[in-house]
């Protein structure tokens, strides 16, 4: 069984593969695997994956697989899920990089802590600017209860620091069903796994690991570009709010859950410039029947809460639902 297996996600990213190509090869290790999954790319990037899965075997395991069609991040995760043989897991996207010795850290403090997961810190690259963004939790290296990192419902926690990539996973939660994405989801596929991964594993802890250097600003990146997937969104918060309604504490986490999926509904229309026109109108048709279908209660208190210029926003949306049901 190999140590770690790292699930890397690629589409379309030739001018980025080898800069994450080289940095794997400097994180490498015999009892490490590296699960290359091209999600069907239409540039050069399937013949650089291939010579490199060649070059990378000779210090790591390494698989290569090739979508025959595209399916979005989400199932190219699952692909490499379902092929994976590690004791501990991770991930990186195609477009990322690693400083060298990363892995080995990483594997290290998970080894030591005894925990289901580990969170990390990681570096922001938007051009030649270097960010660091840090997990909001202050506790450092001591293992604590999953569950209670979802709340206070009015502060940035740790479901809300969503990148798949900033950590690593014990393979027991594979096991168990918690580690595969909504197959399909084109865009939020870290919100309903982070959610399930607090409200049903054990155990986790958060370490002062930096090592992934997260590419922002890439044109071809779906956060860049207005089109109808960026939609999908709403598919992945309704999941989190379905989910968590079903959950014994509801009453505690529901609010968490609402208070964001109107943060991250207002931040899309706020930013309506960028959509494409008939995508925008969909975007409002779409976040109006998503208000509809949130618990009216907890969002009721959310409105009240929230600040003057996201919750006007969203109380016209609201307002524009009542307006037709009652024409209706």
């Amino acid at each position: 069984m190999p140590k770690l297996s790292v699930i890397v996600p690629f589409y379309n990213v030739q001018q980025f593969a080898p800069d994450t190509l080289r940095s794997l090869r400097l994180n490498a290790r015999p009892d490490f695997e590296f699960i290359l999954v091209d999600d069907h790319s239409k540039d050069g990037t399937p013949a650089i994956l291939e010579r490199a899965a060649e070059d990378l075997s000779d210090v790591a395991q390494v698989r290569y697989i090739r979508h025959e069609k595209n399916g979005g991040l989400a199932t190219a995760r699952n692909t490499g899920l379902d092929a994976a043989q590690g004791e501990y897991l991770t991930f990186l996207d195609g477009d990322d990089w690693l400083a060298p010795g990363y892995f080995a850290e990483l594997v290290g403090a998970i080894e030591d802590l005894g925990c289901d997961f580990v969170r990390t810190d990681h570096v922001q690259a938007t051009a030649r600017a270097r960010t660091v963004h840090r997990v909001p939790i202050g506790r450092r290296w001591e293992v604590l209860d999953p569950r209670a990192a979802i709340l206070p419902a009015d502060r940035t926690t740790s479901v809300d620091y969503a990148y798949a990539w900033a950590g690593a996973y014990h393979r027991r939660l594979l096991d168990k069903g918690l580690l595969h994405f909504t197959d399909g989801l084109r865009t939020a596929e870290d919100r309903p796994w982070i959610w399930k991964l607090h409200r049903e594993a054990e155990s986790f802890a958060v370490i002062s690991l930096l090592g992934v250097f997260y590419r922002r600003g890439v044109a071809s990146s779906l956060t860049q570009i207005g089109d109808v997937r960026q939609l999908d969104f709403i598919r992945a918060f309704d999941q989190v709010i379905e989910e968590t309604a079903k959950d014994p504490d509801a009453a505690e986490l529901l609010p968490k859950a609402v208070r964001t999926y109107c943060a991250i509904i207002a931040h899309h229309l706020a930013d309506e410039s960028k959509w494409e026109p008939a995508v925008a109108k969909q975007l409002r048709t779409m976040s109006a029947a998503a208000i509809k279908r949130m618990p009216q209660d907890a969002l009721g208190d959310v409105l009240e809460t929230m600040d003057m210029h996201r919750s006007s926003k969203l109380r016209r949306l609201r307002r524009r639902v009542t307006t037709a049901k009652a024409a209706a």
